[in-house]
């Protein structure tokens, strides 16, 4: 018999873990940031159709705050989601670092890419989803989706006191730096290794993979994947969405 009558193996199958569990200080005092309304509908609820709408990842695992998951849990069951994605609510713990990893736990054996995603970049298109699941399925390790600088960025000594001027140590060539997106993609087995070895508090789950020794790969991200962190981001996202509205029709 020869190689090329054998079946050709299955997919690697991908699972996508949304930290929700933060209060979103900077938006104001309120609901937690992944609960805020947008065009009507809670941004979690946004950023989990984003990622469901890639026909490659076949479960949303949701990380709720500790003592809101039954909460979150109804917000899911209270919107229309795709019927192929299977959806899961896990409480979270009191760093991102830790939901995630409580998000990591919840999964079944048989996921073997993982991505992380902000609940707060409720807009990411379903393309730059793909091609994070692309690049790992091609074999990187850890990959993220960024943006070259538009501005350039300076590297200063902080000031003792808030709104002191600030002296400029360095200016870093902006061709070499890049701004980085969600969702992140992973080798599973890379990824837990990651939140197993690495103790200190860090900022992505990239970082992670980096302090591992292992080499992260960037692929193109997309300007609607930005974060919404100040109130004016919300005035954006809802301009983004009537202009999708306008172009699609609904």
């Amino acid at each position: 018999m020869s190689d090329d009558s054998l079946p050709s193996p299955a997919p690697a199958r991908t699972a996508a873990v949304i930290p929700a569990a933060g209060r979103g200080v900077r938006l104001g005092p309120g609901a937690p940031k992944a609960l805020r309304a947008l065009n009507g509908t809670p941004m979690l609820i946004h950023a989990v159709r984003a990622l469901a709408a890639s026909r490659a990842v076949s479960l949303v695992v949701v990380v709720a705050p500790p003592d809101g998951a039954a909460e979150v849990k109804s917000l899911l069951d209270a919107h229309a989601l795709p019927d192929r994605t299977d959806f899961l609510v896990v409480p979270g713990g009191d760093t991102r670092q830790e939901s995630v990893k409580l998000g990591l736990d919840a999964l079944p054996p048989d996921h073997d890419i993982v991505l992380v995603h902000d609940a707060a970049r409720p807009l990411v298109p379903v393309d730059t989803v793909d091609a994070v699941i692309e690049a790992v399925r091609d074999g990187a390790p850890a990959v993220v989706p960024a943006l070259p600088l538009a501005d350039t960025v300076k590297e200063v000594e902080p000031a003792a006191t808030p709104g002191d001027p600030e002296p400029v140590v360095a200016t870093p060539v902006r061709a070499r730096l890049r701004a980085v997106q969600t969702p992140q993609g992973f080798d599973r087995a890379t990824l837990v290794r990651a939140h197993e070895t690495v103790t200190e508090d860090v900022t992505d789950d990239a970082s992670m993979v980096e302090q591992l020794g292992l080499t992260v790969v960037v692929v193109p991200g997309h300007e609607e994947a930005f974060k919404v962190t100040r109130p004016l981001d919300l005035v954006l996202a809802e301009a983004v969405l009537a202009r999708r509205r306008l172009n699609d029709g609904f």
